[in-house]
Parts: structure tokens; C-alpha cells; sequence
């Protein structure tokens, strides 16, 4: 089983910020051949200690948040531990932690808020990245994720791995380029 240090280092160090966001399959069964275990322990509220200080509870954020969304892509496990980071992160920012990692790092202190399907966790993951990191690209993307949930009030790219009823709205949205069209809809209205 892995240590919050090999996931800070495989993520920040190894990965980096050019892989963070790729859809890349042989990164995907990397992750799951090497943190699955970790992820699997994690499910069961290991890991506690991890949660004691800034470095842990870093790494347990993107064991529990970024990992899963790579190791099980278009399946509800993708999202199985959203609600753990979610507390994770928000105890955190309370302590102060995410102020004590520099960025491009820190914003993963503010992901779990961008991956709630809840409009206050939205407007204030855009807020702390407005004040905490006003320089950084993520703000482009925490403002599409909060305009995608003051749409539909959830993720509609999530439907199927969850099992919803996409509404007629949503589908016209997944059609039209989905979360991508998002972003470059305000990188329009930026510019114009």
C-alpha cells in the first residue's frame, strides 16, 4: 500500500500539470495498478492520519478525488469517494492548509468543490481561487464547472456512469460539446 508521499510525488512530480487532465489510458491503468489498493483502503476510512497535516491531506484529496476519476472512467466509482475529499478539503481550507502548498498544487485543495454537484461549493471554490491563486488558469475551469451546475444542477456528463435520466436540456448540452463547449463559451465572452 502506498504513503501520502508516493502519491504527491507520482502526481505533482512524475505526472505534473501536462497529465493532469489528459485522457490518457496507460495513465489510467498506472494509477489503478498503483493506487488501487490505496484507493480500495481508503474507501473503508483508512487513513486518518493522513488528514493531520497539510502534505496528508493533499495526497489524500487526490487519492480520493483526481485517482478514482482516472482509474474508472465512465463508472460510478469514478465519483465513489467525492464525498470523503469533499470533507477532506473543506477541513482543510479551514485550517488554512491549502495556503501552505504552492501552487499549481494547491488547487487541488479547491477540486473536490468543483466536482460538487452543489452551487454554494461552486461559487466558493471559484471565490477561494479568485483570492488564493488570482493568476492561475484553474479559474477559467472553476467558472465552467459552477456555470454547468447553475444550468442543470449537476454534472450531465455524469449521467450515464450514475445512471440518470438525461433531460432533453442536458442531452442538447452533451450534443453541443458538453463542458468543453462551457469553457470555450467564456473564454469567448472574455475576450469579447
Amino acid at each position: 500500500m502506498m504513503g501520502p508521499d508516493d502519491v504527491l510525488k507520482f502526481w505533482l512530480d512524475e505526472c505534473g500539470p501536462e497529465q493532469w487532465y489528459a485522457t490518457d489510458p496507460a495513465l489510467d491503468e498506472t494509477i489503478r495498478s498503483r493506487f488501487g489498493a490505496t484507493w480500495q483502503a481508503a474507501t473503508e476510512g483508512k487513513f486518518s492520519l493522513w488528514l493531520t497535516y497539510p502534505n496528508g491531506a493533499l495526497a489524500y484529496i487526490i487519492l480520493t478525488d483526481q485517482f478514482p476519476r482516472n482509474m474508472f472512467r465512465d463508472d460510478p466509482r469514478a465519483f465513489g469517494t467525492d464525498r470523503a475529499a469533499l470533507a477532506a478539503a473543506k477541513s482543510a481550507i479551514a485550517k488554512g492548509w491549502d495556503m501552505r502548498i504552492d501552487a499549481p498544487a494547491r488547487q487541488f485543495f479547491y477540486m473536490p468543490l468543483e466536482h460538487s454537484e452543489n452551487l454554494c461549493d461552486q461559487d466558493r471554490a471559484v471565490r477561494l481561487i479568485c483570492e488564493r491563486m488570482p493568476d492561475d488558469t484553474s479559474l477559467l475551469h472553476a467558472r465552467a464547472h459552477r456555470e454547468v451546475i447553475r444550468q442543470f444542477g449537476r454534472f450531465p456528463h455524469r449521467n450515464a456512469a450514475l445512471g440518470r435520466v438525461t433531460t432533453g436540456a442536458e442531452q442538447a448540452h452533451l450534443d453541443a460539446g458538453g463542458y468543453g463547449a462551457t469553457v470555450r463559451g467564456l473564454q469567448a465572452a472574455a475576450a469579447a
